[in-house]
């Protein structure tokens, strides 16, 4: 499914560099190992990372040989265990535990902080000449003219950018770890498997209801949720529907929407660092 909708979208497998896995369900892997061997058919593809659970390199491993594929890129495999697991220049993802009925990780991404906006008319001011110096201008460090004039870039630039915050829980019932995962999340993806009044099943089969989902965001204090994951038995024509799923969220917790296939959504940027 995941290769298929990949490929109808805008997405191209040059842009895909890391892939995060949450648990060995097969919804959840089944379509990995196709994806992987189509990023090899595009030529573009330099290398992939790939997160998850122990047995993720395992599985991996197997579909390779048994399927004779041959990857023409370079595949690592790192296991994802609670706390930091990849940071750049950008970005920290961190992971923490779930509650489902195989090991299950959840996942935050958080943007780091960015300097504000560089004010070239004041730099010029300073009589501070154009070129690759103003680069470490708009980082924020220190430079040295000259005329040995001492100048921070962070005086010439605007209130920094606090980095926003992306969390996924899926798939979990509700648990302490998605609230410690999720705290003060620009964005919750969290799954909604049932409706409130099917709560039975999903205590049973260790899957999240509506409510549950809004419950996490309320206690993490995020600033939305968007549900995801719903189970078929919601579908038209059926007594309960979506839209039941999405009132019942919002009534704990307003700021609610329900993802679907190619949804796409710009998460709100703040100006300044409090």
């Amino acid at each position: 499914g995941t290769q298929h909708q990949f490929l109808r979208s805008e997405l191209k497998v040059s842009q895909l560099t890391r892939i995060f896995i949450t648990h060995m369900h097969g919804d959840h892997i089944f379509g990995l190992m196709g994806l992987l061997a189509s990023c090899g058919l595009g030529g573009n593809v330099k290398s992939i990372d790939i997160y998850g659970p122990p047995a993720l390199e395992d599985y991996l491993q197997g579909c390779i040989r048994y399927s004779q594929t041959r990857l023409a890129y370079p595949l690592k495999i790192y296991q994802s265990r609670p706390g930091v697991i990849y940071e750049d220049d950008e970005y920290v993802v961190s992971c923490g535990y779930l509650k489902h009925r195989v090991p299950a990780v959840g996942y935050r991404v958080t943007e780091k902080d960015r300097p504000g906006h560089f004010d070239v008319e004041k730099a010029k001011a300073l009589g501070i000449p154009p070129g690759p110096i103003y680069g470490k201008l708009k980082r924020g460090e220190w430079i040295t003219l000259s005329d040995g004039r001492r100048i921070s870039g962070a005086d010439l630039c605007g209130a920094p950018q606090i980095g926003r915050k992306f969390v996924y829980c899926t798939d979990t019932v509700f648990c302490d770890g998605a609230v410690e995962l999720a705290q003060d999340a620009d964005l919750l993806v969290h799954e909604a498997t049932f409706s409130h009044r099917d709560a039975d099943m999903a205590f049973q089969r260790l899957h999240s209801t509506s409510t549950m989902a809004a419950q996490v965001a309320l206690a993490a204090g995020a600033k939305r949720l968007m549900m995801t994951h719903f189970s078929p038995r919601y579908a038209p024509g059926n007594p309960i529907l979506l839209d039941d799923l999405l009132q019942e969220a919002r009534a704990i917790f307003p700021n609610t929407d329900m993802a679907y296939d190619f949804l796409s959504y710009e998460i709100p940027r703040f100006d300044e660092v409090s």
